[in-house]
């Protein structure tokens, strides 16, 4: 099957690879959109021959449009621009890899156009879930994960019965800091949390694998997607991340995908399904891996994933407010301005500071999201 692509966030490590991946299967990528980076945007444009290219800042817009002047690439700026990128009649296929609530409005303006979206957005359902579902079922969209975890339980369920399903087995690396007490890592340095052990994943990312703030997010993610309560999900420590995430069923029987830790993988799966291709990417070698071990999560090692844990209980605003809180302070600390330690208590004080609500309208999700941001900037970005 052959598709055309508009890839938000195609500058970003998932973006990048959704992009080979796509000229990889031949696809065609219709529209790209990006947040300030011109001379990446255009390089981008130009390689892939878009038709539209959109960047969020105004100001970087314009420079882009007089780097592409020689072209006939549109060049459009802004949330609207990302909506007209999203929604265009030839594309049939969304990959979301924007980080934060950005993605939110182009990504619920092509799942009413009945878009497939590649979803590696987490905001996408950590903050909106609940809209964001109730639009995919309205409309007949598709939506698709991309994080290797949740395409890993995609794929375990797959034509099952959901009454089947009595457990979702959510793996996790433990970060690279795994075994050292929370207490220990207040000199933790931004050069040492982006280096996760087995992932190349962006700087954000790598920052909320390392504090498992991910992991929680993954969480309330997964609720949304498969519709489990967060009893239903229970997080397993796997170091060597070869299994992806597992499904118990109601017998006891334990299914699980398997596959190098490649973001790759997910991405053309969303990109192709419900087709497999080959691919360019590396596969596992069983006679070499010496073994699999599995742990129990420390919550007191980890407090943004007890964090996370009980803002996926509380729900509402609760899980929007956190990861907006966790954003900025995640930030923070890569600019050197907070302690690691600081990320915790950044995110937690914006869950207690700002009121809580049901998560019912977009408007409201986004009243909240702007609430976290500006009280985490207000009390720790000085």
């Amino acid at each position: 099957m052959s598709r055309t692509l508009t890839i938000l966030g195609s500058t970003g490590t998932i973006g990048r690879k959704t992009a080979a991946i796509a000229k990889f299967l031949g696809y065609e990528v219709a529209a790209i959109t990006a947040g300030t980076s011109v001379e990446k945007t255009a390089a981008q444009a130009r390689e892939l021959g878009v038709k539209y290219a959109v960047l969020h800042d105004e100001a970087a817009a314009r420079a882009l449009k007089t780097e592409l002047a020689d072209t006939d690439i549109k060049v459009l700026s802004g949330e609207e621009g990302m909506i007209e990128a999203a929604t265009l009649p030839e594309v049939d296929c969304v990959c979301n890899s924007v980080s934060g609530a950005i993605g939110l409005r182009p990504t619920l303006a092509a799942i009413d156009e009945k878009k497939r979206i590649a979803l590696a957005n987490k905001e996408t359902l950590v903050c909106a879930g609940d809209i964001v579902m109730k639009r995919v079922k309205e409309s007949g969209a598709e939506l698709i994960p991309v994080d290797s975890e949740h395409s890993a339980i995609f794929q375990c369920l797959d034509g099952r019965n959901p009454g089947e399903l009595e457990k979702i087995l959510l793996t996790a690396s433990g970060g690279p800091f795994r075994g050292r007490a929370w207490g220990e890592l207040e000199s933790i340095r931004p050069e040492d949390a982006i280096k996760h052990p087995n992932w190349a994943m962006g700087a954000k990312i790598s920052v909320d694998s390392a504090t498992m703030m991910n992991k929680g997010l993954e969480v309330i993610e997964a609720m949304h997607l498969f519709g489990v309560t967060p009893d239903m999900i229970q997080i397993v420590v796997h170091p060597q991340s070869m299994i992806h995430s597992m499904i118990q069923l109601v017998d006891g029987t334990v299914l699980a995908q398997l596959a190098v830790a490649d973001m790759g993988l997910p991405i053309q799966l969303a990109l192709t399904y419900p087709e497999r291709c080959p691919s360019f990417f590396g596969k596992l070698d069983f006679a070499s891996m010496a073994d699999f071990t599995f742990e129990v999560p420390d919550y007191e090692k980890f407090p943004c994933l007890a964090l996370a844990h009980d803002c996926a209980v509380r729900g509402g605003t609760a899980p929007c407010v956190m990861s907006a809180a966790d954003e900025e302070a995640v930030h923070l600390f890569l600019k050197g301005r907070i302690k690691y330690t600081d990320i915790y208590d950044a995110s937690l004080g914006a869950v207690e500071a700002v009121p809580w609500s049901p998560a019912d309208d977009l408007d409201t999700v986004l009243a909240a999201d702007r609430a976290a941001r500006e009280h985490v900037l207000s009390n720790w970005g000085k």
